[in-house]
């Protein structure tokens, strides 16, 4: 655009920076860009496309809830949850789901509509100017499927990562995904050594296909062949989501199963109690059976991390809040 104007290219850099390194939301404060440029920027081009309407923080103070309101009116979720040295921001990729999984809120919404590279940056670039304190880590495992809003959220991904600019490390990003089997073989060729996980849930197609409906079009067999595929193309180990649901998915018999599926492959379980959606059947399981699961898993070699649930008082499962009608 600035080159369009018969700017030199250098300009555009300037305001690279100050988007992506001092977090302004005024052409004004650009002090190193001429009187004139700035002018032409306030009159053609805007940069904040989010307007929060209300945050909420976990009582320990330790997660952060955002619903925001899109030009359009539609609205999202981000959540910051802090740890003993990172800060993670959890953005969204879509103004709610397609793939309408019955355990999750989002997926209650139906799917709206994608979202803009911007306003998938911009989730990230809202708690830098709040706090004004770097973000080390993003996951991708907001609102929405990434992978079928591929073009957009690799953009966003490029602009975070650009060492001009935000410059977040790729291996500090993270893509979720709930098992596209395109998305991975795609992701699997990308220059950006970003991580890979998996929303599996189930260690077969019967269980599966109830909890992730998706499954009838990418069944477990074709994901793992897909699975394996990008380790051995890449080298990096993939990150398997597994939301442990009582009475449905958590009994030992299934953490055989799920050991016996995933056995030789580079990858990690991140072991999840479900947070719990209002009006669903679907309960967390108790904790001795999460902890038997756990164990069996261990037992058969494949390495797991038990994550704490963060602000279940907040609702900070992605779309919980959105799904009372955007208040609070």
């Amino acid at each position: 655009m600035l080159t369009s104007w018969g700017e030199p290219s250098y300009r555009a850099d300037q305001l690279w920076c100050w988007l992506y390194r001092s977090f302004v939301t005024d052409f004004k404060v650009m002090t190193d860009l001429p009187k004139e440029i700035r002018e032409k920027l306030a009159e053609r081009a805007y940069i904040k496309s989010l307007e929060p309407l209300e945050e909420v923080a976990s009582e320990d103070g330790s997660t952060f809830k955002v619903l925001f309101s899109l030009w359009d009116g539609q609205t999202i979720e981000s959540v910051l949850m802090l740890y003993n040295r990172r800060r993670t921001v959890c953005v969204s990729t879509q103004v709610g789901c397609p793939i309408g999984c019955p355990f999750c809120a989002t997926g209650k919404m139906g799917f709206v509509r994608n979202l803009t590279p911007g306003e998938i940056v911009e989730q990230v670039l809202y708690f830098c100017r709040k706090s004004r304190k770097r973000i080390t880590n993003v996951v991708l495992m907001g609102m929405g499927e990434p992978f079928l809003n591929y073009e957009a959220t690799w953009q966003a991904i490029e602009a975070l990562n650009d060492p001009r600019g935000f410059n977040l490390g790729a291996r500090k990003i993270t893509i979720s995904t709930v098992g596209i089997v395109p998305g991975i073989e795609r992701l699997s060729r990308e220059r950006l050594q970003v991580g890979l996980a998996v929303s599996l849930h189930a260690p077969n197609d019967e269980i599966r296909g109830e909890l992730v409906p998706i499954n009838s079009r990418y069944p477990i067999e074709n994901l793992m062949k897909a699975c394996r595929e990008y380790v051995e193309r890449t080298g990096r180990r993939i990150t398997f989501e597994y939301a442990l649901m009582d009475g449905v998915n958590d009994s030992v018999w299934q953490a055989r199963q799920l050991a016996k599926l995933l056995r030789g492959l580079l990858c990690h379980i991140n072991l999840i109690p479900l947070n719990p959606v209002e009006g669903s059947p679907f309960r967390p399981s108790p904790k001795r059976k999460v902890l038997a699961f756990q164990e069996e898993l261990n037992k058969r070699g494949i390495p797991t991390t038990l994550r704490v649930r963060r602000g279940v008082e907040i609702q900070a499962g992605c779309g919980q809040l959105m799904s009372r009608g955007g208040k609070w």
